[in-house]
């Protein structure tokens, strides 16, 4: 038999995720030139294209086992130029990172997506979708 959560605990799994991340957590959306990292504690070989402080309340609480990005998560000066396709969200520190994903253009089917993937410097960048979810939901 597959483990199987009850909503609730799935939606307080997703809202600790959140919790644990803290308010005001950063955005990075790289060009990865060398590939994208095994996982978070592995360092980052590409070029940072977009820093976006998200929002201090940045994902909705989380519903059926799903949780989705709030308010608007725009950058309105892109930081290099390059081709978007890995991000990571940071705790405000902009260090320690707390999860990473592919990036794709919007119905993409990336784990994040944004208006454009190609991205020049200075460009306003905004992310379409963006979404987390729990284990059998």
């Amino acid at each position: 038999m597959t483990l199987q959560l009850a909503v609730a605990v799935r939606n307080a799994l997703l809202d600790a995720i959140e919790s644990n991340t803290g308010t005001s957590a950063i955005l990075k959306i790289y060009d990865l030139t060398a590939g994208a990292p095994a996982d978070c504690a592995a360092a980052i070989t590409g070029t940072v294209l977009v820093t976006m402080p998200l929002p201090s309340d940045w994902m909705n609480d989380a519903a059926g086992g799903v949780k989705t990005l709030a308010g608007t998560w725009t950058d309105t000066s892109a930081d290099d130029s390059g081709t978007a396709d890995f991000f990571r969200i940071f705790k405000t520190d902009g260090t320690t990172c707390q999860m990473q994903g592919t990036v794709t253009a919007t119905s993409g089917g990336g784990d994040m997506e944004i208006d454009n993937v190609v991205i020049a410097a200075g460009q306003t960048v905004t992310v379409t979708t963006f979404s987390l979810t729990a284990p059998n939901a």
